[in-house]
């Protein structure tokens, strides 16, 4: 099995290894992109540490090579035995060839199950080629809902979920939604937030990076801004209610702007790069994960539309505003870290005053966010690995 540009790692030569290797259960982790790459990390050790053997699968569907290395090496995660390298296109493109190519990666070297984390879409596609070819599939951050069909990645959850055979909940709301679904609770199983393994086992290499103070900025004095989702930037109305809103929080202290390239095109094409009552931000490149850990650790508080960056500063205790109208991770706004300010000036405003009248730190950790999650899962994928359909 090969195409042009594909790469897998040398194939073990000697009869004791193959035959050692045979003797162990193989469970396939794919991963795509930024987000995927915190949450396979500790599933690829905790499983090792059980004698599992996993098979990593990278399906290229993010294909900034710098970037990818750059999270490989932090996050201390293997190289992949096999770079699928899908590269960039349209979702229906991206999603269908993905599940080509990995219709010939599992044909050839079957696992017994396959793990796959998140919403993007690879994984997607990842869940589809296991239904039809009766891999076992878990589901890792299952059942998670924002109830707004228009996100893509709202579909990815539920189709995933439906065809998924373990489902690991990160939060009581997604065990709710899964049994609200009809899903039978034997196949939810609550584990925690393997995100937040990965923050966790991080954090005090991040703290000593001090990365604030390479930008001249002082911990505790300056907010972080991050956007990149198209309902956001894609948007002119949105983005320009936005960037004043940061112009008004830059008047009292410093925003960073670590800027997506979406983001960075939208702004050049809609002419915000240099307008008086828009700017006040100082633009930086994406960062790799312990330097993005650093900045948003030290900071006076987080706005973002991202997802998992609610996550990560609910876990740091610091300040989040989401600029959104609703969000799949409820359990941040209960525990008291996450504002939902949406996208106008005015309600961000208020959100960041609300901020700025409160404590440094604030809220709590959610339930089983101990930095054992992955461990949970590994130990049940272990447990019974007697049951996978697709064992020979």
């Amino acid at each position: 099995m090969s195409w042009p540009g594909m790469r897998t790692q040398p194939c073990a030569h000697g009869l004791d290894k193959i035959i050692a290797e045979r003797s162990q259960i193989m469970i396939s982790l794919v991963a795509g992109a930024r987000p995927n790459f915190m949450k396979i990390a500790p599933l690829v050790r905790a499983l090792q540490e059980l004698g599992v053997r996993p098979r990593l699968v990278h399906t290229g569907q993010h294909y900034d090579e710098r970037m990818s290395r750059t999270f490989f090496r932090e996050l201390q995660i293997p190289e992949p035995d096999v770079n699928l390298e899908v590269g960039s296109g349209t979702d229906v493109w991206q999603i269908s060839e993905i599940m080509r190519r990995l219709a010939l990666e599992f044909t050839e070297n079957r696992p017994r199950a396959v793990l796959v984390v998140g919403d993007v879409n690879s994984t997607l596609a990842a869940a589809l080629t296991t239904s039809k070819l009766g891999i076992p599939l878990g589901h890792v951050e299952a059942g998670l809902r924002s109830y707004d069909r228009t996100m893509p990645e709202e579909i990815n959850r539920i189709v995933t979920d439906s065809i998924s055979d373990w489902l690991f909940t990160s939060e009581a709301s997604a065990e709710r939604n899964l049994r609200r679904e009809g899903v039978p609770p034997e196949r939810i199983h609550p584990v925690g937030n393997v995100m937040i393994d990965t923050l966790l086992s991080h954090l005090d290499r991040a703290k000593a990076l001090r990365f604030c103070e390479k930008l001249g900025l002082t911990a505790g004095q300056y907010a972080v801004l991050t956007l990149h989702r198209p309902s956001n930037v894609d948007s002119r109305e949105q983005l320009e209610s936005i960037m004043r809103a940061v112009h008004g929080v830059s008047e009292q202290m410093p925003v960073v702007f670590p800027m997506h390239p979406r983001t960075a095109a939208r702004m050049q094409e809609f002419g915000l790069l240099r307008r008086d009552g828009l700017n006040g931000f100082t633009p930086i490149e994406p960062q790799g994960y312990l330097a993005m850990l650093s900045l948003m650790e030290a900071s006076r508080l987080v706005m973002t539309d991202s997802g998992g960056i609610q996550e990560e500063t609910t876990a740091l205790r610091v300040p989040c505003l989401t600029l959104r109208a609703n969000t799949e991770r409820p359990v941040t706004i209960d525990v008291g870290s996450n504002q939902l300010v949406g996208w106008r000036t005015e309600d961000i405003l208020a959100g960041v005053q609300r901020v700025f009248d409160g404590p440094r730190r604030i809220g709590q950790l959610p339930d089983n966010w101990d930095g054992r999650s992955a461990e949970r899962i590994a130990q049940i994928m272990q447990m019974t690995r007697a049951d996978y359909r697709g064992s020979s």
